[in-house]
C-alpha cells in the first residue's frame, strides 16, 4: 500500500520546523521514519503535511555530561549504541538498545523518534521509564521538560501539545557501582516483544538493595514503572528468594488482555521470570563500574 497525499517540507531550522507545525492542522515529524512510514502506508496514520528534520543542524547531537546521557531528536539508534561515552555513563542504553529490531533499522531509526511514537512494546520508553530520564519538547511557547512518567499517556499517545515537537532525551547516568539489566521474550529477534523489562540495581554499604527500578514494555498500555517490586526490594538482602517474589509481584502490572499471539496468563508467567532473570544479572553487575 502507498501513503495518501501529504504536503512534504524540510525546514532548515529548529524555529522553521516549529512555524510549520504551528501552522499546520494536521503534521507528523519524519526524524528516521521506521514507525512513520510503515503507519502511513498502511493508512493508520493520514496526515497532511510531513515535516522532515533531516536538515535542522545539531538534532544528531549526543552530549555525555557527569550526570546524565542527551541526545537529540536526529541522534541515530545505532549511533548512540555504539558511542564509547554513553556505554560508559549508562551501559544499560546499549544492552537495551541491542534488543531494538536489527541494526539496519537502528540505522536510520532515532531515539526521540522511538519515544514520539510511545508504542507501549517498544523498547525505548520502557528504559527511559526505569532510569526516571525525561524529554524536551519545544513549540511556539518554548520549550518544557517533561518526565518520563507524565509523557506517556497511552497506546501511541504522548502529553506532547500538537503544535510541539521532541527536541532531546535525557538519560541519567549509573551511579557508581549500580548494576544494570535489559532482557526480554520475543518470538524471533526482532519481533515486538511479549514482555520487556529494565532494571538498575544499587546495593549500600551493608549490601541490602538500597535502591531499585524496574520498568516493564509489552504488559499494559503505556511503559510501566514496577512500583510494587521497587518497595518491595528496597531495604531487602538481595537473592533468590527475593527476587522471585518480586517476580510474582510484577505480574500485577499486566493489563492487557488475550489477542492473537499471547494470552494475559503467558505474559504474565514471561514477565515474572524476566523479572527475576534481569534482577540476578543486574546484581552480579554491581561494583563492576567505580
Amino acid at each position: 500500500m502507498k501513503p495518501s497525499g501529504f504536503r512534504y517540507t524540510v525546514p532548515a531550522s529548529l524555529p522553521a520546523a516549529i512555524a510549520v507545525r504551528a501552522e499546520a492542522e494536521d503534521s507528523v515529524i519524519l526524524a528516521g521514519g521506521q514507525s512513520l512510514i510503515p503507519t502511513m502506508n498502511f493508512r493508520l496514520a493520514n496526515p497532511q503535511v510531513v515535516i522532515d528534520l533531516g536538515r535542522v543542524p545539531g538534532l544528531d547531537r549526543i552530549d555525555v555530561a557527569g550526570s546524565s546521557v542527551r541526545v537529540g531528536a536526529m541522534a541515530r539508534q545505532r549511533a548512540v549504541e555504539r558511542d564509547l561515552g554513553v556505554f560508559a555513563a549508562n551501559p544499560l542504553i546499549r544492552e537495551t538498545l541491542r534488543h531494538v529490531a536489527h541494526p539496519a533499522i537502528r540505522n536510520r531509526g532515532t531515539i526521540c523518534g522511538s519515544l514520539a511514537h510511545a508504542d507501549p512494546s517498544a523498547e525505548l520508553p520502557a528504559l527511559l521509564s526505569a532510569t526516571r530520564g525525561t524529554v524536551t519538547a519545544q513549540g511556539p511557547a518554548g520549550r518544557r521538560v517533561i518526565p518520563a512518567a507524565e509523557f506517556f499517556e497511552f497506546i501511541f499517545t504522548t502529553s506532547l501539545e500538537p503544535e510541539e515537537l521532541l527536541v532531546e532525551a535525557e538519560f541519567p547516568a549509573l551511579e557508581p557501582g549500580e548494576g544494570w539489566a535489559f532482557g526480554e521474550f520475543a518470538r524471533r529477534h526482532g519481533d515486538f516483544a511479549v514482555a520487556g523489562v529494565a532494571v538498575t540495581l544499587l546495593l549500600d554499604d551493608d549490601g541490602r538493595i538500597g535502591r531499585a527500578r524496574l520498568a516493564a514494555c509489552g504488559v499494559s498500555s503505556v511503559p510501566v514503572v514496577l512500583t510494587e517490586c521497587e518497595e518491595l526490594l528496597a531495604g531487602r538482602t538481595p537473592g533468590p528468594d527475593v527476587f522471585a517474589e518480586a517476580g510474582r509481584l510484577a505480574q500485577n502490572a499486566v493489563t492487557v488482555s488475550d489477542d492473537s499471539t499471547t494470552t494475559a496468563a503467558y505474559r504474565r508467567h514471561v514477565l515474572a521470570g524476566l523479572v527475576e532473570k534481569t534482577l540476578r544479572t543486574a546484581l552480579s553487575r554491581t561494583g563492576e563500574r567505580r
